[in-house]
């Protein structure tokens, strides 16, 4: 009875190491991947099942077409200019909000006569649904 005790810890304990052993070697990169000569810069997908994609290559830029059956080279591209234009900053367009907001002890009736009601045009405005009821009324009524 204790020589099958030992046994299944012993058995057990080399599974764990086993398992242990082979996590460590799987988290190790693999040959090449290291080395940093290999990089993606962007990607756009186009389709399910298509995109183009930027890799930088050493010290070239290329735009890949890249579907599910096959990799093609579009074009090759300058990687200094790519890298200054990344560099720069987007330019934002500023938003302008409406003036008046409603306040809190506004009624609806006084926000949709001064045409300051945030629901308005939404799902969630009672006027949006008086007017698809009133076109329903009206289409049913000529029938």
């Amino acid at each position: 009875m204790i020589e099958t005790v030992l046994r299944i810890t012993f058995s057990l304990l080399v599974v764990l190491l086993l398992a242990w052993g082979l996590s460590k070697v799987a988290r190790k990169p693999l040959a090449g991947r290291g080395g940093g000569h290999l990089s993606v810069i962007a990607r756009q997908q186009l389709s399910r099942n298509s995109s183009v994609a930027i890799v930088r290559v050493t010290d070239r830029a290329l735009v890949l077409g890249v579907t599910d059956g096959q990799v093609t080279l579009l074009t090759e591209t300058d990687l200094a200019a790519l890298q200054e234009q990344r560099e720069e900053p987007e330019e934002r367009v500023p938003v302008s909000l409406p003036a008046a907001a409603p306040t809190a002890d506004s009624s609806p009736a006084e926000e949709a006569a001064t045409g300051r009601n945030p629901l308005a045009g939404s799902a969630l405005s009672p006027q949006t649904w008086k007017t698809a009821l009133e076109t329903l009324r009206e289409r049913t009524a000529r029938n």
